[in-house]
């Protein structure tokens, strides 16, 4: 069996969580000029992977250790990742019901009433009985709010992806990229009912990063790394995040670029799944991106010392409460979205916003923090 390391919290992944909640946060704020900061403008991939690849990593560092231990562990024990989806789910449940009650009050705005035909939010209000029903098992979705879906069908999948990863982790990546380039290829989605849409964060796709995060947690609760550092894959790693840099700011690059990526797949037949940036089914350009950012930032000793800064404690904090200050973030960030639909375009109320959410989702981590921290120091009085 594979030995374990001495458990220490690695505060990068944290730290690196923390800042992909704020920039979801402001992703999911759109029409803002903040939103041009965010990593998205940088690269293909942007804080979606990120967040599913280190939610991966969380994964095996939680429920990892048992596996490690005990090829077979008590059933119990092996499905405790399944414990945790039912908590995902009612989150995810009050949060589309939030949004929902949210739309129903503000709806008679002409513009808050567009809005809720972009997000797929309008057929529920038409026809509640019907879509809140598909909204709580998952299969109605609204935009922006369609992450813990995502996440919750890859935790269902975790005590079989941990199990496999202990025993052939090579041979769980390899099936694992085998089926998102068939998923890729033939376009198979999750189906929504009662509308046909499909998941737009593709479960079958989207698994292959989270694949990737299981087993390098996995490798690091072993004290060592699932891909060996080496000077030549570092050095591709950056220079690809660099073209990609160059890709995305420069227009002249991404047209000659774009074009070459068709014409490989026009004329040379290459699947569109290699040659394109669908971000549903996680395209390769994007899944290369989020894969050579890990790498390079892993390699990094300058991101073990930011994470133990304790001027960037607040934002550690903010990532190790990520569920709840995920949830929290997405009401917020319908509520700035239907306030500036209906006060209109104005960067002082943008960034007011932001500001506001940022003030309340570092107080409720704070909170939530201190409130861990008073339960753990709470004497426990001797049995008699």
């Amino acid at each position: 069996m594979p030995e374990l390391a001495p458990h220490r919290r690695d505060y990068r992944v944290d730290l690196l969580r923390g800042a992909a909640l704020m920039m979801i946060f402001i992703n999911h704020i759109p029409g803002t000029l903040w939103e041009h900061l965010t990593s998205r403008n940088f690269g293909f991939s942007d804080a979606a992977e990120g967040f599913v690849l280190m939610s991966g990593i969380a994964t095996a560092l939680a429920y990892g250790p048992i596996f490690l231990r005990d090829r077979h562990p008590p059933l119990a024990q092996a499905l405790r990742p399944w414990r945790r989806v039912l908590t995902l789910w009612w989150v995810h449940v009050l949060v589309v019901l939030g949004i929902l009650a949210l739309f129903f009050l503000t709806v008679p705005d002409p513009a808050v009433a567009a809005m809720a035909v972009r997000r797929n939010i309008a057929p529920a209000l038409e026809d509640p009985m019907i879509f809140v029903p598909a909204l709580m098992t998952l299969s109605h979705q609204f935009a922006y709010a369609d992450i813990l879906p995502l996440y919750i069908a890859l935790l269902m999948a975790a005590p079989a992806i941990l199990a496999a990863g202990v025993r052939w982790p090579r041979g769980l990546m390899l099936a694992s990229l085998l089926l998102w380039v068939l998923v890729g290829v033939f376009r198979i989605r999750v189906p929504t009912w009662p509308l046909e849409n499909g998941w737009f964060f593709n479960p079958l796709a989207w698994q292959v990063v989270f694949v990737a995060g299981v087993l390098t947690g996995l490798a690091m609760r072993q004290g060592r790394r699932w891909l060996p550092l080496r000077p030549w894959p570092f050095r591709l790693a950056v220079a690809y995040l660099l073209i990609a840099a160059v890709w995305v700011r420069v227009p002249v690059v991404a047209s000659w670029g774009g074009h070459g990526l068709w014409m490989l797949h026009e004329y040379l037949g290459a699947p569109s799944v290699f040659t394109s940036f669908d971000k549903s089914f996680l395209h390769l350009p994007r899944l290369l991106h989020i894969l050579a950012l890990a790498y390079v930032l892993s390699a990094l000793p300058a991101l073990t010392r930011l994470s133990v800064n304790p001027k960037l404690a607040p934002l550690v904090t903010l990532g190790q409460h990520a569920l709840p200050v995920f949830a929290v973030s997405t009401g917020l960030a319908y509520v700035a979205q239907v306030t500036k639909a209906m006060a209109g375009p104005s960067f002082l109320l943008d960034t007011a916003l932001i500001a506001a959410g940022f003030a309340i989702l570092f107080a409720l981590a704070g909170w939530l923090s201190l409130r861990k921290t008073r339960r753990a120091t709470v004497p426990v009085a001797p049995r008699a």
